[in-house]
């Protein structure tokens, strides 16, 4: 789960099953041994922590296989289980980047080009201090970080992205930047950065480098520099399977079996850690895709037969809800046959003592509150006590920091099943052993007791809710109320839904719309429109250019 759930209400109800009380026993520890199985195996250090397209996740992938084989589920993915897709990690600098200064050869440690510069090689006989037409140019920063060393609203890599083509437009071959200031730049290489490229390349070269060749502004150097950056990319894997109960409408069982490797992408909550450390996301979301399998396995026996299920294990959802979205983008069934989704995230940590769970997606749909606010019948029995209350927490929206959102947005009902958030969320110490197994398998009679509930009812019917905030703008004073598309690879920030009522909605900005300035930023990524956003305090105003389409847009937003 890659952000905190939000505010929830409380109703209560009984988990209920059938069958004799020895037979429920009996199914009741198998399911709990396999769930044991299951996360023990996907939660074990081996795996290093299932990081998207990496060596872990491909064994994580092999064992979900591997388990659906021997349910006996139909391979419903693009290569038989599996549907890959990408994921695109920003830019990278290649190896043939080089810059030689009078023929010494500049480490790469001392220099980097910005991500916007060419693909170009250039040798030329340069004068510091003179800025000659087809030549490369000398900046010193000093002066422009101590004229605004107080201005909170300037960004300098947007002014180095401004200037670098009025220096292209005056006749300058490429720019080289270096800072003899004693203020902090904070300049690196941004692989995120997705400013389109600038027809000059634009270099950074270390302060000590600096000193050593540009002291002298009269000199006269001999330059060779060659740049090449590329697009950084992964893949991902989905793992789908099928139970084809040549029924006319299918409902969706998901479940994400990613997590953080060894916090390589920024997502954990371990902060400069001495050394990289394993996060095997036992509850996140080992125990998911545990929950996922078992409920597979259920329903390949279960006499609800009205709807065939899709069981989908996604890949990416910590990146932002990549394997869901590429899903929704690119089904292996007909959504329009869709009847619900089920998603389950976080699911192994039930408190013993508050039995609390909580069940997003309630107002997705006008059914959701006959079927989860009352007792169930599972067939023709009655209902039978077997297992503790659980406390139900309910939250109506269809968004929110799980794969749930992706078919939501494309008018699916959907429940989000999630036992909450703890001290091990996003750290290393979310183990296998801090599980809640018999917590888990109630829950899992829980949905199952829905869905064949379900079963002789007619195709749920969806509604539209309020948005849920996923993005990480809590920590700021304002917010935009955007829902940001993480997939979107382009030049800005993608509005992937607008929370009604906030300043985003109010300025006339919609799903789709591609923010591509805030402020006097110019919006090149998610990173730099986040950092763009905490200069501002609630009441300021700001100009917000974006694209609808080809359209460019200039509007207001009051925060």
């Amino acid at each position: 789960m890659y952000s905190n759930f939000l505010k929830v209400f409380l109703i209560t109800f009984i988990a209920a099953s059938c069958g004799s009380s020895k037979n429920v026993a009996k199914t009741d520890t198998q399911t709990i041994d396999n769930l044991k199985a299951h996360i023990g195996y996907l939660a074990d250090d081996k795996l290093e922590g299932r990081r998207t397209g990496t060596k872990g996740e491909e064994l994580a992938m092999n064992y979900i296989i591997n388990q659906f084989k021997e349910i006996g589920l139909i391979p419903k993915g693009t290569e038989n289980y599996p549907q890959s897709f990408p994921v695109n990690d920003g830019k990278q600098i290649d190896g043939i980047t080089e810059l030689s200064i009078n023929g010494n050869k500049i480490d790469s440690k001392d220099f980097f080009p910005f991500p916007f510069s060419p693909d170009v090689s250039i040798e030329a006989l340069p004068s510091i201090a003179v800025q000659e037409a087809d030549m490369p140019w000398f900046f010193d920063l000093k002066e422009t970080l101590e004229e605004n060393k107080n201005n909170p609203h300037f960004d300098l890599p947007d002014y180095i992205r401004t200037n670098a083509k009025k220096g292209k437009d005056k006749g300058a071959s490429a720019i080289i930047l270096y800072n003899t200031s004693a203020i902090d730049d904070k300049l690196v290489f941004d692989p995120k950065d997705r400013t389109e490229k600038l027809p000059v390349p634009v270099l950074y070269v270390s302060k000590g480098t600096a000193q050593k060749y540009f002291n002298d502004k009269s000199a006269t150097l001999t330059l060779k520099l060659r740049t090449g950056i590329s697009e950084k990319n992964r893949i991902g894997h989905n793992v789908i399977g099928y139970i084809d109960n040549k029924a006319a409408t299918t409902i969706i069982l998901g479940a994400h079996y990613d997590h953080l490797g060894y916090g390589e992408d920024g997502n954990s909550m371990i902060r400069n850690f001495d050394h990289p450390m394993i996060h095997n996301g036992a509850d996140d979301n080992a125990s998911g895709t545990a929950a996922l399998i078992e409920m597979a396995r259920k329903l390949k026996t279960s006499n609800a037969t009205n709807n065939n299920y899709l069981f989908i294990a996604f890949s990416g959802e910590e990146l932002g809800l990549f394997g869901s979205k590429y899903f929704t983008e690119n089904p292996t069934i007909d959504l329009k046959t869709v009847n619900y989704m089920i998603n389950m995230d976080m699911v192994g940590r039930l408190n013993d003592s508050t039995k609390s769970l909580t069940i997003g997606g309630y107002g997705t749909s006008p059914e959701w509150p006959n079927v989860i606010s009352r007792d169930y019948f599972v067939g023709s029995n009655k209902v039978k006590k077997i297992a503790p209350s659980l406390v139900i927490k309910i939250d109506s929206s269809g968004t929110g920091p799980s794969d749930h959102t992706s078919f939501y947005r494309k008018d699916i009902p959907v429940l989000f099943y999630f036992t909450g958030l703890h001290t091990d969320y996003h750290k290393p110490t979310d183990d296998a052993d801090k599980i809640n197994y018999a917590g888990e398998q109630t829950i899992i009679q829980q949905m199952l007791g829905v869905i064949e509930s379900l079963n002789n009812k007619p195709r749920l019917a969806f509604t539209k809710t309020r948005e849920t905030q996923t993005s990480t703008n809590a920590r700021f004073g304002v917010t935009m109320g955007i829902m940001p598309d993480y997939t979107f690879s382009g030049t800005g920030v993608r509005a992937d839904g607008v929370t009604d009522g906030k300043p985003a909605q109010k300025a006339g900005l919609k799903a789709g719309d591609v923010i591509i300035q805030l402020g006097d930023v110019n919006v090149s990524s998610l990173e730099n429109y986040m950092q763009a956003l905490g200069k501002f305090k609630k009441g300021e105003k700001a100009k917000v250019k974006f694209k609808r389409g080809n359209e460019v847009i200039e509007t207001t937003v009051e925060f």
